[in-house]
């Protein structure tokens, strides 16, 4: 074994103890969370790595990096979340690789989003993205929807030709009333999921908590957290 392959070897038996234990201590089974491993900044080679370590889901946050890099890896088992802040000049290249979309936050971005899978002949899984650090509709500083525009983008998604409604994302705010609150935070989530699910049954993903808090996400319920640095290391700075 490799001196990296034996360090993320290592780094994951960290994180899945991790998990295991949030999920004892929420009286969940450990196989109703699911691990995503976040790539972002990292080389394919550690995504091929990851691969043989038996990871499956991994994530990246900017196409003009995640692109070549799921190209490179076309051959493995794996399903790409997209997790960053989507323009919509990216969107015909992210439905290329992308299986998952976890930022969907604006009605504009659901409509390119489903263009673009109708032309790829591909059904993209789509997570809408509530930012909590916002009362209304608008968008929340990390993007986002402010909890009472989750219906009305639901709405939309569930109707888009090309597009499946999978559920909620969110990312612990950094400011507003949730501001060094992430279990709060996840909590709200938690409840505008249940909401969701009435008219939306199949929409049950949760996507929160990331190497800091995933175990307050998986007290509150999330059914996905987002690992990065706990798995790979602290990033290289981008330059």
């Amino acid at each position: 074994m490799t001196d990296r392959k034996a360090e993320l070897a290592a780094n994951l038996a960290r994180v899945e103890e991790r998990i295991s234990a949030a999920c004892a201590g929420a009286g969940r089974k450990r196989e109703e969370v699911t691990l995503i491993v976040v790539t972002k900044t990292y080389p394919a080679s550690d995504v091929r790595l990851l691969a043989e370590l038996g990871v499956r889901h991994v994530a990246e946050n900017r196409d003009q990096e995640a692109a070549p890099k799921a190209a490179e890896c076309a051959d493995l088992p794996l399903i790409w979340h997209f997790v960053g802040q989507l323009q919509t000049n990216k969107v015909r290249s992210v439905s290329s690789y992308a299986d998952v979309v976890q930022s969907v936050d604006r009605k504009r971005l659901v409509d390119a989003l489903s263009r673009a899978a109708v032309g790829a002949a591909r059904e993209l899984g789509v997570l809408i993205q509530v930012a909590l650090d916002v009362d209304s509709g608008d968008r929340g500083e990390r993007g986002g929807v402010g909890p009472d525009g989750v219906e009305r983008l639901a709405e939309s998604v569930a109707e888009a030709e090309g597009l499946r409604l999978d559920g909620l994302m969110t990312v612990a705010p950094l400011t507003g009333p949730y501001e060094g609150r992430p279990r709060a935070a996840f909590d709200r989530l938690t409840e505008i999921s249940s909401r969701l699910r009435v008219a939306h049954p199949a929409a049950n993903m949760v996507s929160a908590g990331m190497s800091s808090d995933l175990e307050e996400a998986v007290a509150a319920g999330a059914t996905h957290v987002r690992v990065g640095t706990a798995v790979l290391g602290v990033r290289p700075r981008l330059r």
